[in-house]
């Protein structure tokens, strides 16, 4: 089992976060776009939204909805840097390296792939 996997398993226990789906509008977005042009956009949103050590507006800075990975940042608990301490123990107040980046991103793809009924692409989750 990957530590991905097992935060899946936690994150189903969780009632907010096992609330969460892709709605027709967010999956018509996701097939027109195509998964790479996704996948830039999440590592976009983490790098201007969750990457910087001080936010603003921290718990605020994601929307519900609107987008594929808005959705998945709260379905995971990658909305903002509380939840991110809370539930991955990267902690406040520092910047994000681009390790932690880059394992949020996967982490956001693999939770759309599993809402568009994708297989995670080889090599796919942390082990």
């Amino acid at each position: 089992m990957t530590v991905q996997d097992e935060i899946f398993d936690r994150l189903a226990r969780s009632a907010f976060r096992s609330r969460f789906r892709l709605g027709p509008k967010e999956r018509a977005y996701a097939d027109a776009r195509g998964r790479e042009t996704i996948a830039a956009h999440a590592r976009d949103f983490i790098a201007a939204r969750l990457a910087p050590a001080e936010l603003p507006n921290d718990g605020r800075q994601t929307p519900m909805r609107g987008h594929p990975v808005f959705l998945a940042q709260h379905a995971t608990a990658c909305c903002c840097r509380s939840c991110l301490q809370k539930w991955h123990r990267i902690p406040k107040g520092r910047m994000l390296s681009a390790e932690e980046q880059a394992w949020i991103a996967d982490l956001l793809m693999r939770w759309i792939d599993r809402e568009m009924g994708l297989p995670s692409p080889p090599g796919g989750g942390v082990e």
